[in-house]
């Protein structure tokens, strides 16, 4: 239930696939929509998406050298009330695209705000990628990374536009956490 005497609150969603459609991106969505419905509070997403902005930020060393569209998406990671991040699982790790936006991004300027990260990959054992590559690099901007992540292997797609049982019932958790932390910013 949100409350129209306040501003809405900025939830910025990053899909750090190289690709468009991606489980990652739905998997966002999902998360997104489940906190919205949940807030307190009127909430805005954004989603961004780094393979439309590949050709503006792959090439860029620096933040001067960005494309418009590619600086406004770190104005938008940079001012977010709430930070929701997913990326496929690629050897391990995220995308190098998804590190090098987060490369550009000022170091202070996620100090202080709520991250809740989400990964996709084909098996359970990619899942280690929450704990051991997307939290760290979020503790590095002394973000407040939430303790819950959300981890989506192949077969918890097999049904869309539903997801798995077991994998909304984690969305749902992990909602009910984003939104209390939101609704209280």
């Amino acid at each position: 239930m949100a409350d129209s005497t306040s501003f809405p609150r900025q939830v910025v969603a990053v899909s750090g696939s190289l690709h468009a459609p991606s489980k990652s991106t739905t998997l966002l969505n999902a998360i997104t929509s489940a906190i919205a419905t949940r807030a307190e509070v009127e909430v805005e997403v954004r989603l961004i998406e780094v393979s439309e902005l590949a050709d503006g930020l792959g090439q860029a060393l620096h933040p001067g050298a960005l494309s418009e569209p590619a600086r406004e998406a770190i104005e938008r990671i940079e001012s977010a009330d709430l930070l929701v991040v997913a990326s496929p699982v690629y050897r391990a790790s995220y995308t190098g695209l998804f590190k090098h936006l987060f490369d550009l991004v000022g170091q202070a300027a996620l100090a202080g705000t709520p991250v809740l990260v989400a990964a996709s990959g084909g098996s359970e054992r990619h899942a280690l990628v929450i704990e051991h590559q997307l939290k760290p690099l979020f503790a590095f901007f002394e973000a407040d990374v939430l303790p819950i992540g959300v981890y989506a292997k192949d077969a918890d797609y097999a049904e869309l536009p539903a997801l798995a049982e077991g994998l909304q019932a984690l969305v749902d958790r992990a909602a009910d956490r984003a939104a209390g932390v939101l609704s209280r910013r």
